[in-house]
């Protein structure tokens, strides 16, 4: 079942990284996709515009449509930016890719002709191999035609001009063409009588950005998969630690499940044997012996179930922990005081050496218990003629209240598991016989929700007694 949750987690976390490295690789596309767009459509659109200017000035209605047209060979030749007059036609020279073409208006102006060479027609690009990319378009020029009747054709010199982008009566869309997608911006010309003289189309091949497109996720699909893969890896690898913890608690609750059910086991085998002596001699005298015996098995189950409720509710974080001011030194003195008898029959010194006050906070029944269950073990452990202690004292940030003892102490290869649940030190070293194994674990996990702790050593090397530290935060 382990296996199937780490496989699961790292489907989960290769597919969670999937999902983000698509809507990453998405949104870096779209974003490089439309930046080349509009660099293609602010390149054609100035192509369009210089050419738009010259048509302007010289077609039909133009401030120098009258003025002879100037010897290309003549050195003085006037000369528009990025355009050259050559005899009626216009050179454009960028070895960009980019294809000009003048379109006639649907209406032509007084004194145009639309055969006209020296205006209409197509723009001459030596960067562009034999071939128009399909211009004319003559629907989206009669479009931006009507667009700039709508929006008034506003110029940028006298009388009217072209327009001057998106927005100012250019348009620009990507149509078919011979060799597939073109892009085209359509420039209406507004002559100075305020009448459209012609449409400037600039277009050019989109193979260009979408090959650069094409590349860029040539690109990012090795990375988004080496990146699955490495997620892939390191998915199981940190699945793995993750479910450690995970695998250690059910090992943990197995064996405290098996270890419950054996000492419940006991004692109710027990029960059931004196019982069925009872059965068979209903008026042997010795019954009531037998009756004694299973009632200390009862009261055994009683306290087992008991301390198991008490596990139960700290594991679920259920169990009512106080956080109040308390004077442990009262708690300490009056717990001592309640195993005085005890003491004295089984030949054991009681000695509590506390201060007047030690001001704590945390629950103080909760902390009598954990007292209780320590002095409970000091008295298992410790021989006749013994002595426990019980003190107290002031720490930096807290208080402390211990509990020594003078018997064997613990062995060191046990002090590690002492507070393990259901774990017992060898038991031939204790003059009643062992517990239920729980009090030592409930009593570290009280501290604990108090948030303070309870540890364990011996109080000198190789022997001699043990000491229980109980720290708590100070008031």
């Amino acid at each position: 079942m382990i296996e199937r949750i780490r496989r699961r987690l790292t489907l989960g976390y290769v597919g969670i990284l999937a999902l983000i490295l698509l809507l990453f690789g998405a949104i870096v596309v779209g974003i490089f996709s439309a930046q080349l767009n509009r660099q293609q459509d602010e390149q054609l659109t100035r192509q369009a515009q210089d050419v738009a200017g010259f048509v302007r000035n010289h077609g039909p209605g133009g401030a120098e449509a009258d003025e002879p047209t100037p010897d290309r060979s003549a050195p003085s030749a006037p000369k528009t930016p990025g355009l050259a007059q050559d005899g009626p036609r216009l050179r454009h020279d960028d070895g960009s890719g980019i294809a000009v073409y003048v379109v006639p208006p649907k209406t032509l102006p007084d004194g145009a002709d639309a055969g006209e060479e020296g205006i209409y027609g197509k723009v001459s690009n030596p960067g562009v191999p034999n071939t128009d990319l399909g211009l004319p378009f003559t629907g989206a020029a009669r479009e931006a035609e009507r667009e700039a009747s709508r929006n008034g054709a506003r110029g940028d010199g006298p009388g009217g001009g072209a327009a001057g982008g998106p927005g100012d009566g250019s348009d620009a869309e990507t149509l078919p063409g011979p060799d597939g997608g073109v892009r085209v911006v359509s420039v209406p010309v507004i002559g100075e009588s305020g009448q459209t003289i012609a449409v400037v189309q600039a277009a050019q091949s989109r193979r260009a950005v979408d090959e650069t497109v094409e590349d860029l996720l040539l690109a990012l699909v090795p990375v988004g998969v080496a990146s699955l893969l490495l997620a892939g890896v390191g998915g199981l690898f940190m699945s793995r630690r993750a479910m450690q913890p995970v695998k250690d608690s059910f090992q943990r609750q197995r064996t405290f499940i098996a270890d419950a059910s054996h000492e419940l086991k006991t004692p109710l085998a027990l029960v059931k044997v004196g019982a069925e002596v009872m059965r068979r001699n209903p008026a042997d005298p010795e019954n009531r012996e037998v009756i004694e015996d299973q009632l200390s098995e009862i009261d055994r189950m009683n306290a087992l179930l008991s301390d198991l409720l008490v596990l139960a509710r700290l594991d679920a974080g259920r169990l009512d922990v106080e956080d109040k001011p308390f004077d442990l030194s009262v708690i300490a003195a009056e717990t001592a005081g309640r195993f005085l008898t005890r003491a004295a029959n089984e030949s054991v010194r009681m000695e509590v050496e506390v201060p007047d006050r030690l001001p704590a906070r945390g629950d103080s029944d909760r902390t009598a218990q954990i007292l209780t269950a320590l002095l409970d073990n000091a008295m298992r452990y410790t021989p006749e003629g013994g002595t426990i202690t019980v003190s107290g004292r002031r720490l930096g940030d807290g208080v402390e209240a211990s509990v020594s003892d003078t018997g064997p102490g613990v062995p060191a290869e046990h002090l590690d598991r002492i507070f393990d649940r259901f774990y017992r030190a060898e038991e031939a070293r204790t003059r009643a016989g062992g517990g239920t194994g729980l009090g030592l674990s409930i009593a570290r996990d009280l501290a604990r929700a108090q948030r303070g702790d309870l540890s364990a050593q011996n109080v000198a090397e190789g022997g001699t007694g043990a000491i229980f530290r109980l720290k708590l935060p100070a008031q």
